[in-house]
């Protein structure tokens, strides 16, 4: 069943450039953290534009001209919360388009090759690239940012042979 759009969704978001990722999970599974990770690692040598915050907790989705975009609820745009310390200001994005999902999960769910890359159905009929990461895996910051960075560059996920 389509949702009607605009939607608020319980995620965060993250952009590198203007392409946004969706970090979905239940509350408590590690999004805001995977998130700060992820604006602390780049740029790099792997990646030469930073990341930045859309929206934490809760993203609002919305369609222009056929094409989905993250955006933070007013309410909390440019804040971010970090376990420990509290509420803290983050420079963010006003606004990034959807490019992939990252559905948080345990280890144990996540395919080492993924065949055929998964897709999920956001809002209306548009389908995304699903990145199943387990956040809490060191890894995790890196996995999401190289998959966020080929899909700006390529269009699409890499196909596992």
């Amino acid at each position: 069943m389509p949702v009607e759009l605009p939607v608020r969704v319980h995620a965060t978001a993250i952009a590198i450039a203007d392409c946004a990722a969706i970090i979905r999970g239940a509350s408590g599974a590690g999004k805001s953290d995977l998130a700060l990770r992820c604006l602390m690692m780049t740029p790099n040598g792997m990646i030469a534009e930073p990341a930045r915050l859309v929206a934490d907790d809760y993203t609002e989705i919305f369609d222009r001209n056929g094409t989905l975009f993250a955006t933070a609820p007013e309410q909390i745009a440019n804040l971010l919360e970090v376990r420990g310390l509290g509420i803290m200001d983050v420079v963010s994005v006003g606004e990034a388009e959807v490019v992939l999902i990252v559905d948080l999960v345990s280890a144990s769910e996540i395919s080492r090759f993924p065949d055929p890359a998964p897709q999920a159905l956001l809002a209306e009929d548009v389908r995304f690239p699903v990145l199943r990461l387990c956040p809490s895996e060191a890894s995790a910051p890196a996995k999401l940012l190289l998959a966020l960075d080929y899909i700006r560059r390529n269009g699409r996920l890499p196909v596992a042979n």
